[in-house]
Protein backbone atom coordinates (compact mmCIF):
# COMPACT_ATOMS: atom_id res chain seq x y z
CA UNK A 1 0.00 0.00 0.00
CA UNK A 2 0.63 3.41 -0.40
CA UNK A 3 1.73 5.17 2.60
CA UNK A 4 1.30 9.29 3.09
CA UNK A 5 4.89 11.04 3.02
CA UNK A 6 6.04 10.97 6.47
CA UNK A 7 6.07 14.47 8.12
CA UNK A 8 7.48 15.19 11.58
CA UNK A 9 7.18 18.03 13.76
CA UNK A 10 10.08 20.65 14.74
CA UNK A 11 11.03 23.78 16.85
CA UNK A 12 11.92 26.42 14.13
CA UNK A 13 15.58 26.84 13.96
CA UNK A 14 16.46 28.80 11.05
CA UNK A 15 20.20 29.28 11.75
CA UNK A 16 21.26 25.87 9.96
CA UNK A 17 18.77 26.59 6.86
CA UNK A 18 21.59 27.45 4.65
CA UNK A 19 23.24 23.97 4.68
CA UNK A 20 19.81 22.62 4.73
CA UNK A 21 19.11 20.11 1.11
CA UNK A 22 16.37 18.68 -0.88
CA UNK A 23 13.55 21.51 -1.14
CA UNK A 24 12.39 24.75 1.64
CA UNK A 25 8.85 26.25 1.58
CA UNK A 26 8.32 29.22 2.97
CA UNK A 27 4.80 31.12 4.34
CA UNK A 28 4.05 34.08 2.99
CA UNK A 29 1.60 36.27 4.86
CA UNK A 30 -0.32 39.65 4.11
CA UNK A 31 3.07 41.76 5.14
CA UNK A 32 5.30 39.41 2.83
CA UNK A 33 7.37 39.38 6.04
CA UNK A 34 10.27 36.60 5.68
CA UNK A 35 11.36 34.48 8.55
CA UNK A 36 14.48 35.83 10.49
CA UNK A 37 17.85 34.30 10.00
CA UNK A 38 17.42 33.73 6.36
CA UNK A 39 21.43 33.99 4.73
CA UNK A 40 21.12 37.80 3.24
CA UNK A 41 21.84 36.36 -0.30
CA UNK A 42 18.45 34.19 0.08
CA UNK A 43 16.70 36.94 1.86
CA UNK A 44 17.51 39.52 -1.12
CA UNK A 45 16.54 37.47 -3.53
CA UNK A 46 13.33 36.20 -1.84
CA UNK A 47 12.72 40.41 -1.32
CA UNK A 48 13.34 40.94 -4.94
CA UNK A 49 10.40 37.48 -5.87
CA UNK A 50 8.24 39.44 -3.99
CA UNK A 51 8.26 42.61 -5.25
CA UNK A 52 7.86 41.17 -8.79
CA UNK A 53 4.59 40.71 -10.50
CA UNK A 54 4.63 37.03 -10.79
CA UNK A 55 3.88 37.26 -6.66
CA UNK A 56 1.38 39.91 -7.18
CA UNK A 57 -0.54 37.70 -9.48
CA UNK A 58 -0.26 34.64 -7.03
CA UNK A 59 -3.76 34.07 -5.39
CA UNK A 60 -3.78 32.58 -1.96
CA UNK A 61 -2.74 28.77 -1.52
CA UNK A 62 -0.66 29.28 -4.87
CA UNK A 63 3.45 29.50 -4.84
CA UNK A 64 5.97 30.94 -6.55
CA UNK A 65 9.55 28.65 -7.03
CA UNK A 66 12.84 30.32 -6.66
CA UNK A 67 15.45 27.30 -8.15
CA UNK A 68 18.91 27.09 -6.42
CA UNK A 69 18.33 30.10 -4.51
CA UNK A 70 21.75 31.78 -3.69
CA UNK A 71 22.55 31.29 0.11
CA UNK A 72 20.97 28.17 0.12
CA UNK A 73 22.19 24.52 -0.55
CA UNK A 74 18.99 23.49 -1.14
CA UNK A 75 17.82 22.95 -4.90
CA UNK A 76 14.82 25.28 -4.27
CA UNK A 77 12.87 27.79 -2.30
CA UNK A 78 9.22 27.50 -2.49
CA UNK A 79 7.72 30.79 -1.80
CA UNK A 80 3.87 29.92 -0.19
CA UNK A 81 1.15 32.57 0.01
CA UNK A 82 -1.17 31.47 3.15
CA UNK A 83 -2.46 34.79 4.48
CA UNK A 84 -3.35 34.23 8.66
CA UNK A 85 -7.00 34.41 8.23
CA UNK A 86 -6.91 31.79 5.23
CA UNK A 87 -9.61 29.15 5.19
CA UNK A 88 -9.37 25.30 4.90
CA UNK A 89 -9.20 25.35 1.42
CA UNK A 90 -6.83 27.69 0.90
CA UNK A 91 -4.54 26.18 3.83
CA UNK A 92 -5.29 22.62 1.68
CA UNK A 93 -4.12 24.46 -1.74
CA UNK A 94 -0.81 25.55 -0.23
CA UNK A 95 0.41 22.53 1.17
CA UNK A 96 -0.81 20.71 -2.16
CA UNK A 97 1.66 23.04 -3.86
CA UNK A 98 4.55 21.52 -2.02
CA UNK A 99 3.08 18.14 -1.79
CA UNK A 100 3.18 18.14 -6.69
CA UNK A 101 7.25 19.45 -5.91
CA UNK A 102 8.33 16.54 -3.31
CA UNK A 103 10.38 14.22 -5.72
CA UNK A 104 12.26 11.76 -3.20
CA UNK A 105 13.85 14.58 -1.85
CA UNK A 106 14.08 16.41 2.07
CA UNK A 107 11.43 19.11 1.66
CA UNK A 108 11.77 21.58 5.59
CA UNK A 109 8.67 24.04 5.76
CA UNK A 110 8.81 26.80 7.90
CA UNK A 111 5.00 27.11 8.87
CA UNK A 112 6.05 29.60 12.17
CA UNK A 113 2.66 29.83 14.04
CA UNK A 114 0.24 29.45 11.09
CA UNK A 115 -3.29 28.61 12.78
CA UNK A 116 -4.08 26.65 9.63
CA UNK A 117 -0.86 24.57 9.47
CA UNK A 118 -2.56 21.27 9.81
CA UNK A 119 -4.67 21.37 7.10
CA UNK A 120 -1.68 22.74 5.11
CA UNK A 121 -0.08 19.15 6.13
CA UNK A 122 -3.14 17.26 4.89
CA UNK A 123 -3.39 18.89 2.20
CA UNK A 124 0.72 18.43 1.21
CA UNK A 125 0.32 14.31 2.36
CA UNK A 126 -2.82 14.40 -0.09
CA UNK A 127 -1.36 15.87 -3.15
CA UNK A 128 1.69 13.55 -2.54
CA UNK A 129 0.02 10.51 -3.19
CA UNK A 130 1.77 8.47 -6.48
CA UNK A 131 1.08 5.17 -7.62
CA UNK A 132 4.29 3.52 -9.18
CA UNK A 133 3.96 -0.05 -8.31
CA UNK A 134 4.42 -1.27 -12.11
CA UNK A 135 7.11 1.50 -13.01
CA UNK A 136 10.13 -0.14 -13.38
CA UNK A 137 13.60 1.23 -13.09
CA UNK A 138 15.46 3.26 -16.10
CA UNK A 139 18.55 2.22 -16.41
CA UNK A 140 20.83 4.63 -14.29
CA UNK A 141 18.35 6.25 -12.44
CA UNK A 142 19.51 5.44 -9.13
CA UNK A 143 16.53 6.98 -7.10
CA UNK A 144 14.21 4.56 -8.84
CA UNK A 145 16.81 1.53 -7.87
CA UNK A 146 17.13 2.15 -4.23
CA UNK A 147 14.21 0.45 -2.22
CA UNK A 148 12.77 1.39 1.29
CA UNK A 149 12.29 4.42 2.81
CA UNK A 150 15.49 5.91 1.85
CA UNK A 151 13.64 6.43 -1.42
CA UNK A 152 10.65 8.34 -0.31
CA UNK A 153 10.50 12.10 0.12
CA UNK A 154 10.44 13.14 4.23
CA UNK A 155 8.82 16.65 4.71
CA UNK A 156 10.19 18.83 8.31
CA UNK A 157 7.82 21.03 9.61
CA UNK A 158 9.36 24.06 11.61
CA UNK A 159 6.38 25.71 13.97
CA UNK A 160 6.58 27.16 17.02
CA UNK A 161 4.63 24.37 18.92
CA UNK A 162 5.63 21.33 17.08
CA UNK A 163 3.98 19.02 20.23
CA UNK A 164 0.20 20.65 19.38
CA UNK A 165 0.70 20.85 15.77
CA UNK A 166 1.68 17.00 15.46
CA UNK A 167 -1.44 16.44 17.93
CA UNK A 168 -3.52 18.47 15.51
CA UNK A 169 -2.28 16.49 12.35
CA UNK A 170 -3.13 13.13 13.71
CA UNK A 171 -6.40 13.00 12.10
CA UNK A 172 -5.54 14.39 8.52
CA UNK A 173 -2.89 11.51 8.68
CA UNK A 174 -5.94 9.42 9.55
CA UNK A 175 -7.60 10.34 6.31
CA UNK A 176 -4.85 10.48 3.80
CA UNK A 177 -4.24 6.90 4.75
CA UNK A 178 -7.29 5.75 4.39
CA UNK A 179 -7.94 7.98 0.96
CA UNK A 180 -4.49 6.39 -0.19
CA UNK A 181 -5.85 3.27 0.55
CA UNK A 182 -9.00 4.02 -1.83
CA UNK A 183 -6.67 5.22 -4.23
CA UNK A 184 -4.32 2.37 -4.57
CA UNK A 185 -7.61 0.00 -4.70
CA UNK A 186 -8.79 1.79 -7.25
CA UNK A 187 -5.72 2.01 -9.66
CA UNK A 188 -4.65 -1.15 -8.95
CA UNK A 189 -5.35 -3.26 -12.74
CA UNK A 190 -8.54 -5.98 -12.36
CA UNK A 191 -5.43 -9.09 -12.83
CA UNK A 192 -4.19 -7.93 -9.44
CA UNK A 193 -7.28 -6.56 -7.50
CA UNK A 194 -9.27 -9.75 -8.40
CA UNK A 195 -12.40 -10.14 -5.77
CA UNK A 196 -10.62 -12.67 -3.74
CA UNK A 197 -7.69 -9.73 -3.56
CA UNK A 198 -9.66 -7.18 -2.67
CA UNK A 199 -11.36 -9.24 0.07
CA UNK A 200 -7.75 -10.52 1.73
CA UNK A 201 -6.72 -6.41 1.96
CA UNK A 202 -10.08 -5.74 3.66
CA UNK A 203 -9.56 -8.92 6.19
CA UNK A 204 -6.23 -7.60 6.63
CA UNK A 205 -7.66 -4.42 8.45
CA UNK A 206 -8.89 -6.79 11.28
CA UNK A 207 -5.32 -5.80 12.66
CA UNK A 208 -6.57 -2.09 13.05
CA UNK A 209 -9.22 -3.33 14.96
CA UNK A 210 -12.10 -3.76 12.63
CA UNK A 211 -14.44 -6.59 12.46
CA UNK A 212 -14.47 -8.35 9.07
CA UNK A 213 -16.39 -11.05 7.68
CA UNK A 214 -16.44 -12.67 3.97
CA UNK A 215 -19.88 -13.79 3.05
CA UNK A 216 -18.90 -16.56 -0.16
CA UNK A 217 -21.09 -17.13 -2.86
CA UNK A 218 -22.67 -20.33 -1.47
CA UNK A 219 -23.37 -18.50 1.90
CA UNK A 220 -24.92 -15.55 -0.59
CA UNK A 221 -27.27 -17.70 -2.27
CA UNK A 222 -28.60 -19.02 0.73
CA UNK A 223 -29.72 -15.54 1.58
CA UNK A 224 -31.26 -15.31 -1.24
CA UNK A 225 -28.91 -12.61 -3.22
CA UNK A 226 -29.91 -14.05 -6.76
CA UNK A 227 -29.29 -10.44 -8.24
CA UNK A 228 -25.97 -9.67 -6.91
CA UNK A 229 -24.83 -13.55 -7.94
CA UNK A 230 -26.03 -12.87 -11.40
CA UNK A 231 -24.25 -10.58 -12.15
CA UNK A 232 -21.01 -12.53 -11.49
CA UNK A 233 -22.09 -15.54 -13.63
CA UNK A 234 -19.48 -15.31 -16.32
CA UNK A 235 -16.48 -14.51 -14.14
CA UNK A 236 -14.00 -16.96 -13.11
CA UNK A 237 -13.46 -15.05 -9.70
CA UNK A 238 -16.03 -15.55 -7.30
CA UNK A 239 -18.70 -12.87 -5.86
CA UNK A 240 -18.20 -11.88 -2.33
CA UNK A 241 -19.94 -9.65 0.19
CA UNK A 242 -17.89 -8.06 2.57
CA UNK A 243 -19.10 -6.82 6.16
CA UNK A 244 -16.74 -4.28 7.74
CA UNK A 245 -17.74 -3.10 11.59
CA UNK A 246 -16.30 -0.64 13.44
CA UNK A 247 -17.76 -0.35 17.01
CA UNK A 248 -16.74 2.85 18.86
CA UNK A 249 -20.10 4.28 19.79
CA UNK A 250 -21.81 2.40 22.58
CA UNK A 251 -25.25 0.74 21.62
CA UNK A 252 -26.14 3.22 18.88
CA UNK A 253 -27.59 1.95 15.99
CA UNK A 254 -24.92 1.93 13.13
CA UNK A 255 -24.71 3.92 10.23
CA UNK A 256 -24.69 1.95 7.10
CA UNK A 257 -22.28 2.44 4.08
CA UNK A 258 -22.84 0.09 1.57
CA UNK A 259 -20.26 0.64 -1.70
CA UNK A 260 -20.89 -0.87 -5.82
CA UNK A 261 -17.47 -3.16 -5.96
CA UNK A 262 -17.11 -4.27 -9.84
CA UNK A 263 -13.73 -5.01 -10.16
CA UNK A 264 -14.26 -5.13 -13.59
CA UNK A 265 -17.13 -4.32 -16.08
CA UNK A 266 -17.08 -5.62 -19.60
CA UNK A 267 -21.06 -5.03 -19.55
CA UNK A 268 -21.39 -8.54 -19.97
CA UNK A 269 -23.16 -9.79 -22.83
CA UNK A 270 -24.44 -6.11 -23.38
CA UNK A 271 -20.39 -5.41 -23.82
CA UNK A 272 -18.75 -2.16 -23.65
CA UNK A 273 -17.06 0.01 -27.15
CA UNK A 274 -13.52 -1.54 -26.96
CA UNK A 275 -12.08 2.21 -26.59
CA UNK A 276 -12.06 3.19 -22.71
CA UNK A 277 -13.12 -0.31 -20.92
CA UNK A 278 -9.53 -0.08 -19.99
CA UNK A 279 -10.94 2.29 -17.16
CA UNK A 280 -13.42 -0.21 -15.80
CA UNK A 281 -10.90 -1.28 -13.44
CA UNK A 282 -12.11 1.51 -11.37
CA UNK A 283 -16.08 0.24 -11.01
CA UNK A 284 -15.57 -0.59 -7.43
CA UNK A 285 -14.87 2.85 -6.71
CA UNK A 286 -17.91 2.79 -4.16
CA UNK A 287 -16.53 0.39 -2.47
CA UNK A 288 -12.95 1.37 -2.42
CA UNK A 289 -14.41 4.48 -0.89
CA UNK A 290 -16.25 2.61 2.04
CA UNK A 291 -13.03 0.68 2.35
CA UNK A 292 -10.85 3.70 2.93
CA UNK A 293 -13.37 5.56 5.28
CA UNK A 294 -13.59 2.44 7.49
CA UNK A 295 -10.23 2.41 7.94
CA UNK A 296 -10.07 6.10 8.58
CA UNK A 297 -12.42 5.52 11.40
CA UNK A 298 -10.51 2.40 12.73
CA UNK A 299 -7.24 4.58 12.73
CA UNK A 300 -9.28 7.96 14.61
CA UNK A 301 -10.67 5.23 16.49
CA UNK A 302 -14.15 7.23 15.94
CA UNK A 303 -16.45 7.41 18.33
CA UNK A 304 -19.55 6.05 16.11
CA UNK A 305 -20.83 2.88 15.08
CA UNK A 306 -20.37 2.13 11.25
CA UNK A 307 -20.54 -0.86 9.07
CA UNK A 308 -19.36 -0.98 5.77
CA UNK A 309 -20.75 -3.35 3.07
CA UNK A 310 -19.29 -4.25 -0.40
CA UNK A 311 -20.88 -6.62 -2.78
CA UNK A 312 -17.41 -7.78 -4.81
CA UNK A 313 -18.05 -9.00 -8.05
CA UNK A 314 -16.84 -9.21 -11.81
CA UNK A 315 -19.28 -8.43 -14.74
CA UNK A 316 -17.44 -10.73 -17.77
CA UNK A 317 -19.12 -12.41 -21.06
CA UNK A 318 -18.99 -16.19 -21.10
CA UNK A 319 -21.15 -19.19 -21.60
CA UNK A 320 -22.84 -19.18 -18.24
CA UNK A 321 -23.08 -15.21 -18.44
CA UNK A 322 -26.40 -13.61 -17.83
CA UNK A 323 -28.33 -12.36 -20.73
CA UNK A 324 -30.35 -9.38 -21.62
CA UNK A 325 -34.66 -11.54 -20.61
CA UNK A 326 -33.56 -13.22 -18.03
CA UNK A 327 -35.80 -12.71 -15.03
CA UNK A 328 -33.80 -12.85 -11.41
CA UNK A 329 -35.51 -12.52 -7.58
CA UNK A 330 -33.55 -9.83 -5.76
CA UNK A 331 -32.88 -11.26 -1.92
CA UNK A 332 -35.86 -8.78 -0.70
CA UNK A 333 -37.90 -11.10 -2.94
CA UNK A 334 -38.69 -8.47 -6.06
CA UNK A 335 -38.29 -9.79 -9.48
CA UNK A 336 -35.83 -8.27 -11.69
CA UNK A 337 -36.05 -8.60 -15.69
CA UNK A 338 -32.37 -8.12 -17.15
CA UNK A 339 -32.62 -5.83 -20.53
CA UNK A 340 -29.04 -4.76 -20.17
CA UNK A 341 -26.51 -6.35 -18.20
CA UNK A 342 -24.01 -3.16 -18.47
CA UNK A 343 -26.56 -1.89 -16.25
CA UNK A 344 -24.98 -4.41 -13.31
CA UNK A 345 -24.43 -2.24 -10.39
CA UNK A 346 -27.59 -1.95 -9.07
CA UNK A 347 -28.50 -5.69 -9.22
CA UNK A 348 -25.33 -5.58 -6.40
CA UNK A 349 -26.23 -3.03 -4.65
CA UNK A 350 -30.19 -4.18 -4.39
CA UNK A 351 -29.40 -7.29 -2.37
CA UNK A 352 -26.50 -5.84 -0.39
CA UNK A 353 -28.86 -2.70 0.24
CA UNK A 354 -31.30 -5.10 1.56
CA UNK A 355 -29.16 -7.35 3.70
CA UNK A 356 -27.60 -4.21 5.33
CA UNK A 357 -31.09 -2.86 6.41
CA UNK A 358 -32.21 -6.84 7.30
CA UNK A 359 -29.57 -7.58 9.84
CA UNK A 360 -28.11 -4.08 10.90
CA UNK A 361 -31.04 -2.30 11.34
CA UNK A 362 -28.79 1.32 10.54
CA UNK A 363 -29.73 4.24 11.43
CA UNK A 364 -29.13 5.60 8.26
CA UNK A 365 -27.78 4.22 4.73
CA UNK A 366 -25.07 5.93 2.20
CA UNK A 367 -24.61 3.73 -0.74
CA UNK A 368 -21.89 5.14 -3.20
CA UNK A 369 -21.52 3.91 -6.48
CA UNK A 370 -19.82 4.59 -10.04
CA UNK A 371 -23.13 3.96 -11.11
CA UNK A 372 -24.36 5.47 -14.36
CA UNK A 373 -22.51 7.48 -17.34
CA UNK A 374 -25.46 9.39 -17.00
CA UNK A 375 -25.03 11.30 -13.99
CA UNK A 376 -21.63 12.41 -15.72
CA UNK A 377 -23.63 14.32 -18.60
CA UNK A 378 -26.00 15.56 -16.39
CA UNK A 379 -22.89 16.96 -14.07
CA UNK A 380 -19.91 16.58 -15.60
CA UNK A 381 -16.49 15.49 -13.48
CA UNK A 382 -16.94 18.34 -10.91
CA UNK A 383 -19.90 16.97 -9.00
CA UNK A 384 -21.40 13.78 -7.58
CA UNK A 385 -25.40 12.92 -7.90
CA UNK A 386 -26.66 12.86 -4.83
CA UNK A 387 -30.35 11.32 -4.62
CA UNK A 388 -32.75 11.09 -1.32
CA UNK A 389 -35.51 10.09 0.73
CA UNK A 390 -34.49 12.24 3.81
CA UNK A 391 -34.30 15.85 3.51
CA UNK A 392 -32.10 16.26 6.88
CA UNK A 393 -29.93 13.86 6.04
CA UNK A 394 -28.70 14.81 2.62
CA UNK A 395 -28.52 18.27 3.95
CA UNK A 396 -26.14 17.57 6.46
CA UNK A 397 -24.37 15.42 3.31
CA UNK A 398 -24.36 18.33 1.53
CA UNK A 399 -23.17 20.20 4.10
CA UNK A 400 -20.28 18.35 4.64
CA UNK A 401 -19.14 17.95 1.27
CA UNK A 402 -19.10 22.02 0.96
CA UNK A 403 -16.73 22.25 4.10
CA UNK A 404 -14.54 20.00 2.40
CA UNK A 405 -14.09 21.55 -0.85
CA UNK A 406 -16.13 18.43 -2.74
CA UNK A 407 -18.67 19.19 -5.66
CA UNK A 408 -22.19 17.13 -4.71
CA UNK A 409 -25.62 18.01 -6.12
CA UNK A 410 -29.21 17.27 -5.16
CA UNK A 411 -30.98 15.31 -8.09
CA UNK A 412 -34.90 14.47 -7.91
CA UNK A 413 -36.62 11.40 -7.49
CA UNK A 414 -40.27 11.31 -8.26
CA UNK A 415 -43.15 8.64 -8.74
CA UNK A 416 -43.24 9.74 -12.67
CA UNK A 417 -39.56 8.36 -13.16
CA UNK A 418 -40.77 5.21 -11.38
CA UNK A 419 -42.64 3.80 -14.93
CA UNK A 420 -39.36 3.81 -17.26
CA UNK A 421 -38.44 0.71 -14.95
CA UNK A 422 -41.74 -1.06 -14.89
CA UNK A 423 -42.01 -3.82 -16.89
CA UNK A 424 -45.02 -6.24 -17.76
CA UNK A 425 -42.61 -9.63 -17.04
CA UNK A 426 -41.65 -8.74 -13.87
CA UNK A 427 -41.92 -6.29 -10.58
CA UNK A 428 -39.20 -4.20 -12.61
CA UNK A 429 -36.50 -3.92 -15.12
CA UNK A 430 -33.14 -3.14 -14.50
CA UNK A 431 -32.74 -0.10 -17.11
CA UNK A 432 -35.09 2.57 -17.84
CA UNK A 433 -33.20 3.68 -20.84
CA UNK A 434 -31.31 6.74 -21.71
CA UNK A 435 -33.74 8.92 -20.58
CA UNK A 436 -32.64 10.24 -16.89
CA UNK A 437 -30.76 7.15 -16.60
CA UNK A 438 -29.28 8.38 -13.66
CA UNK A 439 -32.12 9.26 -11.97
CA UNK A 440 -34.24 5.75 -12.96
CA UNK A 441 -30.81 4.11 -11.75
CA UNK A 442 -31.86 6.03 -8.26
CA UNK A 443 -35.41 5.18 -8.42
CA UNK A 444 -34.79 1.36 -8.90
CA UNK A 445 -32.54 1.40 -5.17
CA UNK A 446 -35.04 2.92 -3.49
CA UNK A 447 -36.91 0.15 -4.55
CA UNK A 448 -34.83 -1.42 -1.85
CA UNK A 449 -34.92 0.46 0.65
CA UNK A 450 -37.63 0.05 4.03
CA UNK A 451 -40.22 2.77 4.45
CA UNK A 452 -39.09 5.22 6.45
CA UNK A 453 -35.59 4.42 6.19
CA UNK A 454 -32.85 7.53 5.71
CA UNK A 455 -30.98 6.49 3.11
CA UNK A 456 -28.68 8.68 0.18
CA UNK A 457 -27.55 7.39 -2.57
CA UNK A 458 -24.46 9.03 -4.03
CA UNK A 459 -23.49 8.46 -8.12
CA UNK A 460 -19.94 8.97 -8.00
CA UNK A 461 -19.10 7.72 -11.62
CA UNK A 462 -18.05 11.83 -12.78
CA UNK A 463 -15.75 12.35 -9.32
CA UNK A 464 -14.18 8.72 -9.29
CA UNK A 465 -11.80 9.37 -12.78
CA UNK A 466 -12.23 12.81 -13.62
CA UNK A 467 -9.91 13.76 -16.83
CA UNK A 468 -6.95 15.73 -15.53
CA UNK A 469 -5.82 16.10 -11.79
CA UNK A 470 -7.38 18.06 -9.06
CA UNK A 471 -6.18 20.11 -6.29
CA UNK A 472 -5.69 17.59 -3.87
CA UNK A 473 -4.60 14.50 -6.85
CA UNK A 474 -2.42 14.05 -9.82
CA UNK A 475 -4.01 12.71 -12.90
CA UNK A 476 -5.28 8.78 -12.15
CA UNK A 477 -8.07 7.15 -10.95
CA UNK A 478 -8.93 9.22 -7.31
CA UNK A 479 -12.34 7.64 -5.85
CA UNK A 480 -16.22 6.15 -14.68
CA UNK A 481 -19.33 4.29 -14.80
CA UNK A 482 -21.33 1.79 -15.74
Amino acid sequence: MASPVEISFTATETAGLATREGRIAILIGESNRLPAGLPRATRDVALRALDSAGWKAVKAGGSLELAYPAGLQAEALQLISLPKKAGVAEARKAGAAIGAKLGKVETTVLADNHPQAAELALGLALRGYTFDVYKTAKSGDVSAETEGESARAHVTFMCADPEALARKAEAGAAVAEGVFFTRDLINEPANVLTTTDFADRLLAMRELGLEVEVLDEDELAKLGMRALLGVGLGSETPSKVVVMRWNGGGEEAPLALVGKGVVFDTGGISIKPAAGMEEMTMDMGGAGVVAGVMRTLALRRAKANVVGLVGLVENMPDGRAQRPGDIVKSMKGDTIEIVNTDAEGRLVLADVLWYAQKRFNPSAVIDLATLTGAVIVALGHDHAGLFSNDDPLVEALLSAAKAEGEGAWRMPLAPAYDKLIDTRLADMKNSGGRSAGSITAAQFLQRFIRKDQPWVHIDIAGVALPPGGTTLAPKGRQAGAS
